[in-house]
């Protein structure tokens, strides 16, 4: 034998090793019991590459396997993986450790290595019990002094700072005095509720994840603080706020929302949301959550947002089956603390509440707009109705755009369980097969003014979404570590103090909260102290000539001992 010749006898390459089976079991006639031993197959494994090469499987060299053909970094990170994660550490201590080896790799490169091994994913657990890789220890949290406060400090947060002017537009030291918003010896109320507040505004989404941000300067200057309280703490804070203590914070901000001109509160939209747990062996009942199709453990939320604005203006976690169909009747006193009457138009669908309930809003001078269910025999009738019976009108909808509608107006429609008659209005071209029914108590306003009340409705679910994956509400797990109702009422501040802020921003008058966090909050920067005036100097982005336009006022900021904050570009 020539040297170079042991790669004939001794195949390595998966083809050419099938190569060399299937050449001595075809050509040379060996037997498949003695060939599969040879190279390494099972018998059955023999006989099925033997059927693939009849049926024309012959490319044993030139097969191009898709994707990558290596993998740097995850191959040079390997063997580490496998021993961190034989220690039993989490994905993200591995991914700690190998950053400090000089191997750093991201958690999916992390997961599929041990996947690769068979090895199942841990999930991060407390430091004090995982004894490996730590984070950075942060510093404790107190009040801020100014005077050792560095001249000049780089962070990450300047563009949070950019919603102080609205903060204090709202007056939110009033609001959590008039919620009577307890402290600490350390940290008073003000300052722990920006720090929660923070989270939400930085597109946070769980309080487990303060470390992210906790001593960012930028971030602890927004709170007044040295830095951000760990998970503990703000966790501990929120299982000390009652629910009276929310409702009387909804409240005063209602009252500063209706003041700046953030909401008219001349029409309401009412609606149910599920917020969905993640945890083991929660103590919830069950709600049908429409992301998942199914009723499952979840935390039933209700929310109320201003018709015309859509600016979010009262929420509530503390919600139970028996009592939700009461909660319009709740919102309805709410709104007569903060107005001193009752609202004067309520839009929701038929879920939210029942017809005695309607009956009651009724019986108050409420006006309301609501669905009705479409039962075999109303839809029935409805087909059964000649063509000239409905009247045919244009609507508008949302950014200027109109619909097409065919309506027939019934002021006579009684219900099972309604006390008296009621407005029906059959509407068909809202984008269902069957006819869209609203009943209304209003029995004076136009149909068309009554149907495209109700079509501007519609897009309620789209917005609460938006809100939802802008500030986390939907990220419960574990053992719902903050105070769900508590994390609706902050979910209604940061949307307030976004709908706020881009009035403010030319051209951004009607844009979501995810889009003002990405393009604005969190834009990086620097913190000048100045003595008297903290001055923040915010980095050249791409949308930085939309801040140069925007009303950036002088103001002073009470919770930094009232020192001046202005604002600068790099």
């Amino acid at each position: 034998m020539r040297p170079g010749g042991e790669f004939f006898t001794s195949p390595t390459h998966p083809g050419q090793r099938r190569y060399e089976a299937l050449r001595a079991y075809l050509h040379d006639g060996e037997a498949a019991a003695v060939v599969a031993q040879r190279f390494g197959y099972t018998t059955a494994a023999l006989n099925s590459a033997v059927r693939d090469f009849r049926a024309g499987g012959q490319e044993f060299f030139l097969t191009v396997t898709p994707g990558p053909k290596s993998a740097p970094g995850k191959d040079a990170a390997r063997a580490r993986i496998i021993e961190l994660r034989a220690d039993g550490h989490s994905i993200d201590e591995i991914a700690v450790a190998l950053t400090a080896d000089g191997l750093a790799l991201n958690r999916t490169g992390i997961a599929e290595v041990i996947a690769e091994h068979g090895l199942p994913r841990l999930w991060r657990r407390p430091d004090i019990v995982r004894g490996g890789p730590r984070r950075e220890v942060l510093p404790r949290a107190e009040l801020l002094d100014f005077s050792q406060l560095p001249d000049r400090s780089a962070t990450t947060m300047a563009g949070l700072l950019l919603t102080i002017p609205d903060l204090l537009a709202l007056d939110l030291p009033a609001l959590v005095t008039a919620a009577g918003y307890p402290g600490t010896q350390v940290i008073p109320a003000v300052n722990y509720l920006l720090s929660l507040l923070a989270l939400k505004l930085t597109a946070t989404r769980r309080v487990s994840h303060v470390e992210d941000l906790a001593a960012d300067p930028g971030a602890a200057l927004f709170a007044g603080l040295t830095a951000l309280p760990k998970t503990t703490a703000l966790t501990s804070y929120s299982y000390r706020l009652s629910h009276a203590k929310q409702a009387a914070f909804l409240t005063a901000l209602d009252k500063a929302t209706l003041n700046t001109g953030l909401a008219t509160g001349e029409a309401v939209n009412l609606d149910f949301h599920a917020v969905m747990h993640w945890g083991q062996d929660p103590a919830l009942e069950k709600h049908y959550v429409p992301s998942r199709s199914q009723r499952t453990r979840s935390v039933l939320t209700f929310f109320a947002e201003d018709a015309d604005s859509h600016t979010l203006l009262y929420a509530n976690a503390d919600l139970f089956k028996a009592t939700q169909n009461k909660e319009v009747l709740t919102f309805a006193d709410h709104w007569h603390t903060v107005t001193g009457h009752d609202p004067k138009l309520l839009i929701m669908d038929s879920k939210v509440t029942t017809q005695p309930e309607l009956g009651k809003l009724n019986a108050r001078g409420i006006t309301f707009i609501t669905l009705r269910a479409r039962t075999p025999k109303l839809s029935a009738a409805l087909h059964d109705l000649l063509a000239k019976a409905w009247t045919a009108m244009t609507i508008a909808r949302a950014g200027g755009k109109t619909r097409r509608v065919q309506v027939i107006d019934d002021p006579t429609a009684t219900l099972s369980s309604y006390p008296g008659t009621l407005r029906q209005i059959a509407v068909a071209g809202l984008g269902h097969d069957e006819p869209t029914i609203l009943i209304t108590n209003d029995l004076t306003s136009p149909a068309k003014k009554i149907v495209e009340r109700y079509a501007r409705r519609m897009n309620i679910e789209q917005r609460l979404a938006e809100s939802i994956r802008s500030f986390g509400l939907d990220a419960l797990a574990g053992a719902v570590p903050l105070n769900v109702d508590l994390d609706v009422v902050l979910t209604v501040l940061a949307h307030t103090v976004c709908a706020a802020m881009r009035r403010r921003l030319p051209g951004y008058a009607t844009t979501t909260p995810d889009i003002l966090q990405r393009r604005f909050l969190q834009t990086s920067g620097e913190i000048l102290n100045r003595g008297d005036e903290i001055i923040v100097r915010l980095n050249r982005r791409a949308y930085s000539p939309v801040l140069r336009q925007a009303e950036l006022p002088t103001v002073t900021v009470p919770w930094w001992g009232n020192r001046r904050l202005s604002y600068q570009f790099t």
